[in-house]
């Protein structure tokens, strides 16, 4: 059918895109290998497709409001980065403007506010551009904050962190914002709705180009494929800190390892490593969407907090299908394979590599050393 609206066919552009991205799990190299892979795959779609108009389609820069995109409370908000501990907000912002931020830090370890660039529409960040923590604020006594932001040039999105010590029962940080200029007209035109659906469409897409995430052979296997691979499963990359110069949304303080699992139902990784002095740090399970489902029936993160250390000051995790007696026992909810992310916020130094040893499950530690 023709036609002569430009929103009609991106519209109808958006829905091509929305038709071909399943492709992603269920062909090729990254293709997965489970069914429930498979149906996170689906909801994997439907969660970022709702991110995406709430941030594209929905969103006011003049207008400016907060859009809750994690939340360990959401199953529809479990993507790009998942962190049971944490709570995230966003908010589409208009550089040449300025805007108050205020509100209560609840019971938050860390929060603070992270100003992203926008190479084009709908494409992902590429550089910081400012940076606000809760200790460049000042925060009273009962712990309120205000202060103003802006103008920030090349800035199009703020996103806030909340680390909490014990997400289901610490106050979240109680965010507020308001434009300081006059808002734009209110009129929701062709062009503008068109530039909105494709912005959503290439957000989309740069997603699922990126997920599934790898899951590296195992090193037992390593050899059987021909070939070496880059990273073996049951084990982590190095850590590193993020620097300004940055792909996605990752946060400025933090110091990142990642690495993947392959179990059997007999088997378990033992995870060891020394945290240094930080604000926060923690290690979350994730599938191979980067996000951890049934966080309400499964222990799928540890934290500073929460972790029970061993005498020399180091913390072991014991990793598994189902939950052990370890104190820092995480399982995967039964899922054979996926992926794992370490955290670390304000560390005094480059954490070392954790250490991973695979054993069988009755042979797993049930104490801490």
């Amino acid at each position: 059918m023709s036609t002569t609206h430009e929103s009609t066919a991106a519209w109808r552009e958006l829905l091509e895109t929305l038709g071909s991205l399943d492709s992603s799990f269920l062909d090729g190299e990254r293709a997965v290998t489970d069914d429930r892979h498979v149906a996170d795959g689906y909801r994997m779609l439907a969660t970022t497709l709702g991110v995406a108009f709430d941030t594209y389609l929905f969103a006011d820069p003049s207008r400016p409001r907060w859009i809750e995109v994690n939340s360990p409370t959401r199953q529809d908000r479990r993507w790009g980065g998942d962190n049971t501990d944490a709570y995230y907000f966003m908010c589409p912002v208009d550089p040449a403007r300025r805007y108050r931020i205020s509100g209560n830090k609840g019971d938050s370890v860390y929060f603070s506010v992270t100003a992203y660039n926008e190479p084009s529409p709908g494409a992902w960040s590429d550089r910081i551009v400012a940076h606000i923590r809760d200790d460049d604020i000042d925060v009273d006594a009962e712990g309120n904050f205000s202060f103003d932001l802006g103008p920030t040039p090349e800035a199009a999105v703020l996103m806030t962190r909340d680390y909490q010590a014990d997400p289901r029962a610490g106050r979240q940080v109680r965010w507020e914002i308001e434009a300081l200029d006059a808002p734009d007209p209110f009129r929701r035109s062709d062009a503008e709705t068109a530039v909105a659906l494709r912005a959503s469409a290439a957000w989309m897409k740069t997603m699922f180009a990126i997920l599934p995430l790898a899951v590296g052979a195992r090193v037992d296997d390593a050899h059987s494929h021909g070939h070496e691979i880059s990273q073996a499963a049951n084990e982590f990359a190095e850590p590193y800190q993020v620097p300004d110069a940055n792909f996605g949304w990752s946060a400025r303080d933090a110091c990142y390892a990642y690495g993947s699992f392959v179990l059997e139902e007999d088997e378990a990784l033992v995870i060891t490593h020394r945290p240094p002095p930080c604000r926060f740090w923690n290690l979350v399970v994730w599938n191979q969407f980067m996000a951890t489902p049934g966080v309400d029936d499964a222990r799928s993160s540890v934290n500073g907090h929460t972790a029970v250390p061993n005498s020399d000051g180091s913390v072991t995790v014991v990793l598994s299908r189902s939950i052990t007696q370890h104190p820092n026992s995480l399982t995967t909810l039964d899922y054979p394979r996926g992926n794992l992310a370490f955290r670390w916020f304000l560390a005094d130094e480059l954490p070392a590599r954790p250490t991973v040893q695979l054993v069988k499950l009755a042979d797993a530690p049930t104490a801490v050393t």
